[in-house]
């Protein structure tokens, strides 16, 4: 027996925790993040600092950024490694409610381990403490059970042994890991226990690759050989299994396209003869075009959120028909598809050996080779930029960064128009290039998810690019990066407004209202001269060197210093103002966002007319 306080138990059981996969062991909880106040300084923060060299530590500036930090680990670290965020009780716990949604979403590993109020209730209310009438076991830390895969709050030491191992046992999870909420009163986080020995043994949890169903398989298999125009949807459970080169010998073998969604971007390189580029409203012309043709979609790793499918209008073929191949049932069986249950490397490895000899028809490879040639004349025009242009369009900062980055680079991305003009126009050449989080698309997310890939990826490239509207939500972290001296490259954009979001409101009859960042005129729209402000300068307060770029030549002169700097540099931009469009193609597919269905201004009129138009090619999959 060893007597330890729950918190010194806590920090020391995690530092033993490992994964393994294909032979790969890996450190489960990697690192801890904190932000201290009253509830964990002296419980979780005393622990830290006891067990110092056993769990590294980083300092945060908010506590959903450092969520988001933990997030970009994971997703990086391929779900094998996560890490863990302490928070104090009160505002410090409720913060984190935005990030554990976003990993819980996006199917990623992080442990969260907020303070509460006192198990003993030796005062109460305490300091932060929300009193709730009706039950006194409930504190603020219940706001994360709806956004967690696992909760428990640890009444008593001896508690956390089954609630430790069963959060464990989540992280690792293929399927059901996401955020992991561990709320710990502060009195019992002090308290010492006598702890069994076996407890802090070094344990390893294995990821699971279950293989398909054999009945299953054979349907799946027959699907596709029966089919005349097949198309291939890669979503982010190919990144998640490392299936990648299962999904490129898929290719290879059988000719069948490949279109991705936005988690499933760079599943294949941009220049493999099968990809054919991002699905959906912020998809291509050639992959969108196939998907309204096809006779058969094979999902592998997709949750066919609204964007992928363009809100039900995109596979439009009469006869359509599904196969999904999915780690998780509850998203295998979406779209009345035949489902193929299994981890997606072993499931495209069986569905490919089951393929052998078939191949698509010469002539439908040959219609979709030369539509995405097609496209890809449409990139290079987006991407075009003469080297005196002031004021470039967002493709066209995208075009200067396309010439400079090799497949070590690593973008990311959550909010905005950046999402749409990515997903259409970026040429992914690795695996892990593109990184943009699009499942909760939460705004802030750039710069601290950059830093937590920078800390999983050491020695590459990577840019967190934002807009004026997205620094703004949290530029607190570029702190953290100057503290630890973390190298990432920001590039920020600035038009002066929220630019996606108000040429949204235009296109549904609202007008821009409320979405420019200029001087106010009675009747709510945004006219005369940008507000005042300067980003870049901002920036540099913060400790980041910041590189001004007037024109397109400055641009491209500062994306290179930057990717050379050995620490955080921002390169700072001014693009067409958020009242003109951005210049990349618009969108290829259709998103349901109601229109009012009564109203007198014009319009507001017209757009629901453009509504009712659409909303008729909306079919329910039965």
């Amino acid at each position: 027996m060893t007597r330890l306080t729950t918190a010194q138990a806590l920090v020391r059981f995690l530092s033993r925790q490992y994964t393994e996969r294909d032979g790969e062991r890996r450190r489960l909880i990697d690192a801890t993040w904190g932000i201290f106040g009253h509830g964990n300084v002296a419980g979780i923060g005393q622990a830290l600092l006891e067990y110092a060299d056993d769990m590294p530590y980083h300092q945060g500036r908010n506590e959903q950024a450092m969520v988001h930090a933990a997030v970009g680990f994971a997703r990086q670290s391929g779900r094998l490694a996560a890490q863990a965020v302490t928070t104090s009780i009160g505002p410090g716990a409720t913060n984190l409610v935005t990030g554990a949604a976003l990993a819980t979403v996006n199917h990623l590993p992080v442990l969260l381990l907020p303070g509460d109020t006192f198990a003993t209730r030796p005062a109460d209310p305490v300091l932060q403490q929300l009193e709730v009438p009706y039950a006194g076991d409930v504190s603020v830390n219940d706001c994360l059970r709806p956004v967690s895969r696992y909760f428990d709050r640890i009444t008593r030491p001896e508690a956390l042994i089954p609630a430790a191992l069963a959060a464990m046992r989540v992280l690792a999870d293929p399927v059901d890991t996401g955020a992991v909420t561990l709320a710990l009163p502060q009195d019992v986080q002090a308290e010492a226990y006598d702890w069994p020995d076996a407890f802090f043994d070094e344990r390893v949890w294995g990821v699971r690759r279950p293989a398909p169903d054999p009945r299953e398989l054979h349907e799946a298999v027959r699907a596709v050989r029966a089919a005349r125009r097949p198309l291939l949807v890669a979503g982010g459970g190919v990144h998640h299994s490392r299936a990648e080169e299962a999904l490129k010998e898929f290719a290879d073998a059988t000719g069948i396209p490949v279109a991705s969604t936005q988690a499933g971007k760079g599943s294949l390189r941009w220049d493999h003869p099968s990809d054919v580029g991002g699905i959906g409203h912020t998809g291509t012309a050639t992959a969108n075009e196939l998907a309204r043709t096809a006779d058969l979609v094979i999902g592998v790793g997709t949750r066919y959120t609204d964007f992928t499918t363009a809100s039900g209008t995109l596979f439009g073929s009469g006869g359509v028909r599904f196969v999904n191949l999915n780690i998780a049932a509850f998203d295998s069986h979406k779209m009345a598809a035949l489902p193929l249950v299994a981890d997606a490397r072993t499931g495209l490895e069986e569905l490919t050996a089951g393929l052998r000899g078939h191949r698509a028809e010469p002539s439908y490879v040959m219609e979709y080779t030369d539509d995405k040639e097609r496209w890809e004349y449409r990139v290079d025009a987006c991407f075009t930029a003469d080297d005196d242009l002031v004021h470039p369009t967002q493709p066209q900062v995208l075009g200067a960064l396309d010439e400079l980055v090799t497949e070590d680079d690593i973008l990311i991305n959550a909010a905005g128009s950046l999402p749409g003009d990515l997903h259409k126009l970026w040429r992914a050449r690795s695996r892990d290039q593109y990184h943009v989080e699009y499942g909760y698309s939460c705004m802030g997310y750039e710069i601290p998810a950059a830093i937590g890939v920078a800390l999983a990826a050491p020695g590459r490239p990577v840019w967190a690019l934002v807009g004026d509207g997205t620094y703004l939500m949290m530029p607190t972290e570029i702190v953290t990066a100057v503290q630890e001296n973390i190298p990432v490259k920001v590039v920020l954009l600035q038009n002066h407004g929220y630019a996606s979001i108000g040429g949204l409101s235009a296109s549904v009859g609202g007008e821009g209202f409320g979405t420019g960042y200029r001087f106010p005129a009675a009747d709510g729209t945004y006219t005369g001269a940008p507000l005042p402000v300067d980003l870049a300068a901002n920036a540099a307060s913060l400790g980041m060197t910041v590189l001004r770029a007037k024109t397109v030549r400055d641009l491209r002169e500062a994306l290179s210093a930057a990717r050379a700097a050995d620490g955080p540099t921002c390169v700072y931009v001014e693009t067409e103002t958020a009242d003109t469009v951005s210049g990349a193609p618009p969108a290829q597919a259709w998103w349901d966002v109601p229109v009012a269905e009564t109203a007198t201004r014009p319009s507001a009129v017209k757009a629901r007319e453009e509504y009712d138009r659409h909303v008729t090619a909306r079919r329910r999959r039965l």
